[in-house]
């Protein structure tokens, strides 16, 4: 896990409003609350981690998810 979000997701967190900054931060993982809660993190900086966590994430599951569909073309195709 990265220590410093990067300047483009911190700028994306500044953008949240106070609604979505508490929803962002209630999906926070653990390891980001305790820095926070030690201080060694400002919320800013916790929202814009998070924000980085959740769009790698996105992005490896829209990898598999054209994998598998490919996959499966591959698949119906061969079988025909």
């Amino acid at each position: 896990m990265k220590k410093t979000p990067s300047a483009e997701y911190i700028e994306k967190a500044k953008l949240l409003d106070e609604e979505a900054a508490e929803r962002l931060l209630s999906r926070a993982r653990s390891k980001l609350v305790r820095r926070l809660d030690d201080r060694k993190l400002t919320p800013l900086d916790v929202m814009a981690l998070q924000l980085e966590i959740e769009d790698e994430d996105l992005n490896e599951w829209r990898e598999r998810v054209a994998e598998i569909h490919q996959a499966e073309v591959k698949k119906k195709s061969k079988s025909k």
